[in-house]
């Protein structure tokens, strides 16, 4: 993977779209459960606020985050990036 030398040299690439995913949680339903989805449904998931997430850019993950509750919404804080070698 190309080093730069300084951030300057990576402006090059700032507008550069990359796919970024934060997953917040996986779980096995049954078809049933899933048919029986509305609008409205609320689908319990484990994570809650103070949990630690990957953020993932592109398949590679790239940091950490932790689960924040913003008033009625759910949000990410970085807490750390990977290291760069």
């Amino acid at each position: 993977m190309p080093r730069f030398s300084d951030s300057s040299e990576a402006a090059r690439f700032a507008d550069v779209p990359i796919e970024v995913e934060i997953e917040l949680d996986r779980r096995m339903m049954r078809l049933r459960e899933i048919l029986e989805l509305t609008t409205g449904s609320v689908v319990a998931m484990s994570k809650t606020a103070g949990d630690y997430l990957d953020i993932i850019a592109s398949g590679t993950r790239v940091g950490r985050g932790e689960v924040v509750v913003l008033e009625k919404t759910v949000g990410i804080r970085i807490t750390g990036f990977e290291s760069r070698t």
